[in-house]
């Protein structure tokens, strides 16, 4: 079935896998039934292989609220956001709508077309919030930002539509819980952080810890005792490449482009651990 060339991420995520996607898909098994993806995220890889029938999943709430819009609502989304100023007076009154009652009122289509827009006008297209789950990221002042971005958002929800997609929110254990046999897993997770101060914990409120790495790979192991062929990615350092010893691992070269600390941004080896071996 032929891809769709304009399905492809609609917002910039710390982590997003635009760079890597040619690495991926050498490892991507021939042939799977339902496709996985635990923490999609901006969707590069799901938008990259455009499954069928897959079951994608992001703690993020607003993320996942997003999704579903493009899916159930995109006429009414595009109507919004192309309301949006490229303005920085009006984009820290938007940014600060997640601190009042007004917050929860506004309807999903409202919220959607809130987190595009300050996605794409926001410093260095970054998602993040604070311990308050409040967004806290400065204006960016581009000349030109593609707020209305209606080609892609378009073909998103045909694929949403015309495939069996379910988009849940919740966490990745359960989101996983009906892969069985002959299924594909992607698991792009929360990375472990190469040193003490670049781990990046605004994603969500929940942050992801060792322990969270250690069930991580205890679903890994769970997934592959049903079966299950399992692609995960990961930061290259000594903890989880120990983690992972039993698994088969290839190490990768990306850049980091997402990071507050220019000097961090660049080339940082990566891991992608697989239950299998390539195809």
């Amino acid at each position: 079935m032929a891809k769709n060339t304009f399905v492809q991420p609609f917002l910039k995520w710390a982590g997003g896998k635009r760079q890597l996607l040619d690495e991926i898909r050498k490892y991507v098994p021939k042939g799977y039934n339902t496709y996985y993806e635990p923490f999609v995220g901006g969707g590069a890889v799901l938008f990259s292989l455009q499954p069928e029938r897959a079951v994608i999943n992001d703690i993020n709430a607003e993320l996942i609220r997003t999704y579903r819009v493009i899916r159930d609502d995109v006429d009414t989304l595009l109507e919004h956001l192309a309301k949006h100023q490229n303005d920085k007076e009006y984009f820290y009154e938007l940014r600060a709508l997640d601190r009042t009652e007004q917050f929860e009122a506004l309807s999903p289509a409202e919220r959607a077309s809130r987190l595009i827009y300050l996605n794409k006008t926001c410093y260095n297209g970054l998602f993040r919030v604070n311990r308050q789950g409040q967004f806290n990221v400065p204006f960016g002042d581009y000349k030109n930002p593609n707020i209305v971005n209606e080609p892609v958002l378009r073909a998103v929800h045909q694929y949403l539509v015309e495939n069996e997609i379910e988009i849940l929110n919740t966490d990745f254990v359960e989101a996983v819980a009906t892969a069985k046999e002959g299924d594909f897993v992607y698991i792009d997770p929360p990375y472990d952080p190469i040193s003490s101060t670049s781990s990046f914990t605004g994603y969500s409120l929940d942050g992801f810890g060792r322990d969270e790495q250690i069930r991580l790979k205890q679903t890994v192991d769970s997934l592959t005792n049903r079966g299950c062929k399992v692609l995960l990615s990961n930061s290259a350092t000594d903890f989880i490449k120990d983690l992972y010893k039993d698994y088969q691992i290839v190490i990768v070269t990306a850049n980091r482009a997402i990071n507050s600390n220019a000097s961090r941004r660049g080339k940082i080896d990566e891991v992608l651990v697989m239950n299998y071996g390539k195809e």
